[in-house]
C-alpha cells in the first residue's frame, strides 16, 4: 500500500481510513465511469479535485492491450508525472493526497487530490474569438513560446501527456493577463506516461494533439515557426532540415484529424 497525505487531509483523515473517506466526499461530479470518479470538493473553503480509480477489471485491460493502447490503471501515473514536472519546472497541478492499495492491477484501489487552481481559464477558451479579434501580437507570442517552452521541457524530462491540447493549458486570471503578467499550468496527467526518456513515438503523438487543437484559432506560419524555435531550443535552419519527417507528418495527422471530426460532427453525422 502507498499513502501520502499533505494538509487538510493529513488532519481530516487522522482517524480514518483514507480509502473509505476518499470514496465519501461529495462534490461537483465532473466523470462517473465504472472504473473511475472525478468531482471537485472543498475543504474549510478552499476547493480540490478529486480522482478515484477503482480498477478497470482484465478485460478492459486486455481490450487496451490487443489495441496497442496502454491501459490507465490507477492514480499512479498522474503523481509520477506531477512529481516529475515539478523538478523540472512545468508549471502544474498541486498534489496533497495519493493513495494506492492492492496488488492486483485490475482491482486496484486508487486515488489523487490536487489543489484547485482559480481562478483560470483554459488556453482554449482564451483563444476561442482571435479569427474575429486578434489578441496583441506580443501577448501571443508570449503565450507561443510558455506553451513551448513547456511542452519541450515536459518532453525533455520524460514525461508524454498523451491528451497533449491547448485546452489543458490553464492561464491564471488572479491578474489581468499581460507579458509582464503571464502564468500557465498545465493539467489533466491521468494518462501522462514517465520514463528516463520520452520516446519520439510519444513525443510526435503529443505535438500532433497540441498542433490539431490549434488549428481554428489564426495561427500564422509565422507563429509556428516561432513554437518550433522555443520547442526544440535550436536554430530554425537546423529544425527544418533535421525534423522534415516530423512537420510532414504532423500536417498530414491534422489533417486526417480534421477530416475525422467533421464527419463526426458536421450537421447530420449522425451524433446528436
Amino acid at each position: 500500500m502507498k499513502l501520502i497525505l499533505a494538509e487538510p487531509f493529513r488532519t481530516l483523515w487522522a482517524d480514518r481510513d483514507p480509502f473509505e473517506a476518499v470514496e465519501q466526499l461529495e462534490g461537483q461530479v465532473y466523470r462517473e465511469l465504472e472504473g473511475r470518479r472525478t468531482l471537485r470538493t472543498e475543504v474549510d473553503g478552499r476547493g480540490y479535485f478529486v480522482k478515484i480509480h477503482r480498477g478497470i477489471g482484465w478485460g478492459e485491460i486486455f481490450k487496451n492491450l490487443t489495441t496497442a493502447k496502454r491501459p490507465v490503471l490507477g492514480a499512479g501515473q498522474e503523481w509520477h508525472a506531477l512529481e516529475r514536472l515539478h523538478q523540472v519546472g512545468v508549471p502544474t497541478m498541486t498534489a496533497v493526497a495519493y493513495g494506492e492499495r492492492g496488488s492486483n492491477p485490475a482491482r486496484q484501489h486508487s486515488f489523487i487530490i490536487t489543489e484547485e487552481l482559480a481562478p483560470t481559464v483554459s488556453l482554449e477558451d482564451y483563444s476561442a474569438d482571435w479569427l474575429e479579434s486578434p489578441p496583441d501580437p506580443v501577448l501571443k507570442r508570449a503565450l507561443i513560446a510558455e506553451v513551448a517552452r513547456m511542452t519541450g521541457t515536459m518532453h525533455r524530462a520524460g514525461v508524454n501527456h498523451r491528451d497533449c491540447y491547448i485546452c489543458h493549458f490553464l492561464l491564471h486570471t488572479d491578474r489581468p493577463v499581460t507579458v509582464n503578467h503571464l502564468r500557465l499550468s498545465l493539467i489533466d496527467l491521468h494518462r501522462a506516461q514517465t520514463r528516463a526518456k520520452t520516446p519520439r513515438r510519444w513525443r510526435d503523438k503529443d505535438l500532433a494533439g497540441l498542433y490539431f487543437s490549434a488549428l481554428g484559432i489564426g495561427l500564422t506560419e509565422r507563429d509556428k515557426l516561432r513554437f518550433l524555435r522555443a520547442y526544440f531550443q535550436r536554430p530554425l535552419r537546423e529544425i527544418l532540415r533535421d525534423e522534415a519527417e516530423l512537420l510532414r507528418w504532423l500536417a498530414q495527422r491534422a489533417a486526417r484529424l480534421s477530416a475525422r471530426y467533421v464527419r463526426k460532427y458536421a450537421p447530420g453525422a449522425g451524433n446528436e
